[in-house]
């Protein structure tokens, strides 16, 4: 669960179909994580497959994987899946908006611009990362997902407690062709919202696993756990983010961008400050669990290269470089933000695979 659920209320601008698919995406993608889940251990030899290239090359090309050593070139789950620059993107501009930053400049004098407050997000983001692994990140992983159920249920429940707004339509918009535009533009969403879950697969070969307790029953078991609570926080959001703005929420925007233009005035600013707080944070930890891949990708090619260890210092280095990369694509690309939809259709395949 991320911060483009946030922007997930556009499905339902097909109605129907919208919760349909909506319905049809949730189930489709907890059934192939039991898939990964069973499959992260081979019960004949017991090789635990901790990326999905892995997974794949053992199930598609029959090719051993003990011809390959434990750094071999096996291309993370982020770099098949998306392009993560795109996706730090995403965290930045689209589910960081505008709007929300105005509300942080009444808090700071002089206020910063948004290149500096990326910047700032940045810097964070890269102190963050320097943790080593993905064991390392389990109290940020937890903290995220508190922040995401919070912003969640806040959002939704100050948009309906509000009340629908006046002259508020649920009827589509536009010509034919834009309609059909508009609902595979919202099948992307849903394909972005449900992005990484085949990170499962690293996060299970951090757990013990043996014969008697194989890792797959705890694992499942907090799944199931994890994707009752994103059901919670899922199905009110959109249902009650159409129901509170119909086809008035802002084009290049969401839910907190909606809550911003039109409420602003009448909820209380601390409570803005705690939403828009909770999803920095969320984005933040993010950032971290979907980076890890990539930090322990190119450490990982320098291990094989060189054949010692990572020093610390270019570690270090590494993971500055990759934050200020992104933040370099944040700044120079201000509409990547609105191809949320486009970048999660692209990488369908993965996604729901």
């Amino acid at each position: 669960m991320g911060c483009i659920m946030i922007r997930i209320r556009k499905v339902f601008e097909s109605r129907a179909w919208g919760i349909i698919c909506l319905t049809l995406a949730f189930i489709w993608q907890l059934y192939t994580l039991y898939l990964l889940v069973q499959l992260h251990e081979s019960p004949d030899d017991g090789i635990r497959y901790s990326r999905y290239m892995q997974l794949a090359s053992a199930t598609f090309v029959r090719k051993s994987i003990e011809t390959r050593s434990p750094l071999s070139g096996h291309q993370p789950i982020s770099r098949h899946m998306r392009n993560p620059n795109r996706d730090r993107r995403v965290h930045l501009e689209d589910v960081v908006p505008n709007s929300m930053w105005a509300q942080l400049y009444n808090y700071i004098s002089p206020p910063l611009t948004n290149v500096e407050w990326y910047l700032v997000f940045t810097c964070a983001a890269v102190v963050l990362s320097q943790l080593p692994n993905l064991n390392s990140i389990a109290g940020l992983s937890l903290i995220g997902s508190i922040t995401a159920v919070g912003y969640c249920t806040a959002i939704w429940v100050v948009s309906v407690s509000e009340g629908r707004l006046p002259n508020v339509s649920y009827n589509p918009v536009g010509t034919d062709t834009f309609k059909v535009l508009d609902v595979l533009n919202a099948l992307g969403i849903i394909a972005f919202a449900f992005r990484g879950h085949n990170l499962i697969l690293e996060i299970q070969a951090t757990m013990p696993s043996n014969d008697k307790h194989p890792s797959t029953v705890p694992m499942w078991r907090g799944v199931k756990a994890s994707y009752s609570i994103i059901a919670i926080c899922l199905f009110p959001l959109t249902i009650g983010g159409y129901w509170a703005y119909g086809h008035m929420i802002p084009t290049n925007g969401g839910m907190l961008t909606a809550l911003y233009a039109f409420h602003s005035r009448d909820v209380a600013r601390s409570v803005l400050g705690f939403i828009s707080c909770f999803v920095v944070i969320n984005a933040l930890t993010s950032f971290q669990i979907y980076g890890m891949p990539m930090f322990d990708e190119m450490e990982s090619k320098f291990t094989q290269r060189f054949k010692k260890p990572c020093p610390w210092w270019l570690r270090v280095i590494i993971r500055a470089v990759f934050g200020f990369v992104c933040f370099f694509i944040a700044v120079a690309i201000p509409f990547l933000g609105s191809l949320a939809g486009l970048i999660g259709g692209i990488s369908s395949p993965v996604t729901l695979a």
